[in-house]
């Protein structure tokens, strides 16, 4: 029987799958190198990330599920790093905030995979204040404004021209208008971190993996098995 290109070319992927690894070297991280809070370390390796011209270092791989449990996950750009937690801005009507109005409940994970680290946030959501979301929304491109305003986020729509035409009928809409304002539809969301995991590649899968747990009092340092 004669094979296919394709046929040749997915049985090389199915023998090269089982091969294909990295070798993780990353430099110790222990206990003592820890900062004093889950956010000033956060901030430390976003800043490492930046510096290293690590593509898109504010994206962070979201997860949500949905009343019956079924999980989605989608990328996300972070916006703002506090005390109080992460902010993610979205559509309101969009599936995914359909997820957190029901669970209130979510999880992020950033995957610096050039510098071998990874971040794992994971706690209760709550709306970010209008005031949050008006100060965020004027910093953004006013084509992604317009974007904001045209786009039924989530919803299945018929073909891109649908999306062109609804841009431009926004276009139109608000052609006259030196700032526009965000639509009543779309803010952001805060994930109040109950856990913040810190992950460190290391030499044999043997990674550093720290975490801070939050308790009734403060925040419990844990290292937890690779």
């Amino acid at each position: 029987m004669t094979m296919s290109r394709s046929d040749t070319s997915n049985a090389d992927v199915a023998v090269q799958l089982p091969g294909m690894r990295v070798a993780y070297d990353g430099d110790a991280f222990d206990e003592t190198s820890l900062a004093a809070t889950w956010t000033e370390q956060l901030q430390s390796w976003l800043d490492q990330a930046i510096s290293a011209r690590v593509p898109e270092p504010n994206a962070m791989v979201l997860a949500t599920a949905d009343a019956n449990g079924f999980p989605s996950s989608r990328t996300v750009l972070c916006k703002g790093l506090d005390e109080r937690g992460i902010v993610f801005y979205t559509n309101y009507t969009s599936a995914k905030s359909h997820d957190l109005t029901v669970t209130r409940y979510a999880s992020a994970t950033f995957p610096w995979y050039p510098l071998q680290r990874q971040v794992h946030v994971r706690g209760e959501v709550e709306k970010v204040s209008v005031k949050e979301t008006a100060a965020y929304w004027a910093s953004r491109p006013r084509g992604s404004q317009l974007g904001a305003w045209a786009s039924p986020q989530s919803r299945v729509v018929d073909g891109r021209r649908a999306l062109d035409n609804a841009l431009h009928g926004i276009e139109r809409r608000f052609s006259d208008v030196d700032e526009v304002p965000y639509p009543p539809h779309w803010g952001g969301w805060r994930i109040r971190p109950d856990t913040v995991e810190f992950w460190q590649g290391r030499q044999d899968r043997m990674h550093d993996r720290l975490r801070f747990v939050r308790i009734e009092d403060g925040w419990r340092i844990e290292r937890v098995a690779p």
